[in-house]
This record gives structure tokens, sequence and C-alpha cells, in this order.
């Protein structure tokens, strides 16, 4: 499909959420301010999509108006029983000027998963689509011009927002989707992680919520973060059980990913305790274009330990949507250290991460369609 085609496609389907401009945007002067440093998360755009939900009127009340604070009851479902999910993507800007999303139906798609899973109504594709589309089209100018990996953070969530502390699942819900300018969250820098094994802390168990985006993990998650900075590591890895005896799951809020010296790009398998990433299965995807076989598997921390050692295990990278591709350099525990590799980001990590990089951001051909045109 041509690029005014493409774009024309999804025109009416944006129409779907009214934009309501604000009457108090940033100034120019402020918003170039701020896009000259964004960091992450940190400054938020003019406008917010939303939608509200009842048992009798379904979804309504959508559009695109004013950044604006909600006003919560105290007996707000969400601040007992925390019935919450949320997304992350990304809109980049092309050097054309054109500005686009990676993947945006993925996201709806797991979006809708994790609400089912939390007993709320799941939002239509169509409505997430349209909601994130309108929005980043009302603050265009708030999506950065790259010269370093900045790109526009998008966060659709949506909340019980019912008056009750009946124990069931709400009768009101509330979406919404924000947007922030955002630099690399860990940096320009490809600097290696270093990561401490959690003995203390587990992610999630067989039939919890792990593999839903659910404010609740991440909650949950922050104890062990903290622990992980007193021992000097940057990022948990979470095992699936109590002690080293377990399998590896996830590393803080990113999917992990390991090389082999036999041609492997091994993950740990998506069985409902670990989070099915986007960028997983994007890196997944794009597995064979490096001579990688993708293999998606248990991988208990003792065969990790030994490959490291070994050197079988050649390179170990994390992925997500904030982090992108991020090496591994080191792993730490109780009495033990291990450096990956030579310490520093493998080859086959570099040439991953650019591949990405460069389809997002339209340095290269797109042969899979992931790219969705918004301007």
């Amino acid at each position: 499909m041509s690029t005014a085609l493409h774009a024309a496609a999804h025109a009416d389907v944006s129409s779907a959420f009214p934009l309501v401009r604000t009457a108090h945007p940033v100034s120019e002067i402020e918003r170039a301010a701020v896009l000259a440093a964004p960091g992450f998360g940190q400054y938020f755009t003019d406008h917010m999509a939303s939608a509200v939900w009842t048992p009798e009127a379904g979804w309504h009340d959508r559009g695109v108006s004013a950044l604006k604070p909600f006003s919560l009851h105290p007996g707000a479902a969400v601040l007992h029983y925390a019935q919450e999910i949320f997304e992350g993507l990304k809109a980049y800007r092309h050097a054309d000027g054109s500005v686009w999303l990676f993947r945006p139906e993925v996201n709806a798609r797991r979006f809708a998963r994790s609400a089912r899973r939390m007993g709320l109504p799941p939002l239509p594709e169509e409505d997430f689509l349209a909601s994130v589309e309108a929005l980043v089209r009302a603050d265009e100018a708030w999506v950065p011009v790259s010269t370093g990996e900045e790109s526009l953070y998008l966060r659709p969530f949506m909340f019980a927002a019912e008056i009750s502390l009946g124990m069931r699942p709400s009768r009101s819900v509330q979406y919404c989707a924000i947007a922030s300018p955002a630099q690399p969250f860990f940096g320009s820098v490809m600097r290696g992680l270093t990561l401490w094994v959690s003995t203390s802390y587990t992610r999630a168990a067989r039939g919890g919520t792990g593999a839903a985006k659910c404010g609740g993990n991440y909650g949950a998650s922050l104890a062990a973060q903290a622990d992980a900075q007193r021992h000097g590591c940057d990022q948990v890895l979470y095992l699936d059980g109590a002690g080293e005896e377990g399998c590896i799951e996830e590393s803080g809020a990113m999917n992990l990913f390991l090389v082999t010296s036999g041609g492997e790009l091994i993950t740990p398998a998506a069985l409902g305790t670990i989070l099915e990433g986007v960028t997983r299965d994007t890196v997944l995807a794009l597995a064979s274009e490096f001579g990688l076989k993708a293999v998606e598997r248990p991988v208990t921390f003792a065969e990790l330990r030994e490959g490291i050692a070994e050197g079988t295990v050649t390179e170990v990278f994390a992925a997500g949507t904030a982090a992108v591709l991020t090496p591994v350099s080191g792993i730490k525990g109780e009495g033990y250290e291990l450096r990956v590799g030579d310490g520093t980001s493998g080859q086959r990590t570099a040439a991953l991460r650019a591949r990405v990089l460069d389809i997002q951001y339209g340095r290269a051909e797109d042969p899979y369609g992931w790219m969705r045109r918004v301007v």
C-alpha cells in the first residue's frame, strides 16, 4: 500500500475519537525546551484520549481533549483492588517528517488479553488504534526529531472507576491514553547492564497475572529492584521459584535472550508467567536474518550460569519497548559474579538492535509490514 493510501485507510478510524483542542497548549518555546532534554516519562503532551465503559452503554464518550487530572472518589475500586492495566508503545518521526507507530496492533491485542485477565471489558482493537492515532495527530508537534533514539512514548491504560468496595469487577471503567516525549531509557550509550539474581522475590506464579500488563505486577517488583540497586546492579533477574534451582524468567520490565556459540537465540518460553513482549516477538522474527535459530524453551539458572562460565552462552540481552535491546554484561548473586563474554555488547546484540531501530525510524525497508503511518 502506498504511503498516501496507508494514511487514508486509517483516517476514518481515528475520527471515532473526535478532537477538542485545549485552550491552553504549552508554548512553542516551552515545548522546544522539553524536547531538547525530555528524559523518560517526566513531561506530557497537551492532550489525552479517553473513553468510558458501563454495562448499559458499553464503550462511549470517546474523544481527545485537554490533558487534565482525574477526580476520583476515595471509594473508587481501583484504589482498593488494583483493577488496572496499561500498555506502552512509541511514535517515531522519520527523516521526511512523517510519524509512524510500530506494531500497534500487537499492543491492542495484548491490551485486550490483559483486560480479560483482570476482569475488565476488552477495548476493541479498532478503538485502541483509533485512540492512539488520534492522540498522536493532535500532539504531532511533540514527536521529537530523533538525533539519538528520541520518540513519543504512548501510555494507554484502563482502570476500575466505580465507587464501590464490593469485591467484584467494576461496573464503571475509564480508558485513557497519554503521551510523553522520551529519550532512550538507559541512555544513548550501549553500556551493559548488571543483573541481580533475586532469591527473595518471584515475579509471578502459574495461574497468576504474569502474562498481563497490570500495575500490580510492577508495583510488586519495586522492592526487588531496590534490592538489586543495593547490591550495585541495574536490574533484577527473576527466577520461577525460591533459591537458585528454578528457571530464568524476566529482567525487571524486560524479556531476556541468550545467544549461544551454537547459533541459537534462546528466550524463556511464554508459559503464563512472563509478559509476551512486542519487542520479544520482533527479535524472534528477525533471528533468521542473522543466522540464528530462534528457540523458546525453559532455561534453568544452572544452565545459564554454566553456559556463561564455559563460554557457550556468548551474549545475553534484555528486550522491551523502553529498553529496545540492551546488552547484559554481568550477573551477580550472593557470593558470586559472572561476566558475560568480554563484558561489552555482543555483535549479534548490536546487530539486532540496529535492525529494530532502523525499521522503527524508517532507515531501512520494512518487509514485515510492522510500521503504521499516522502523520
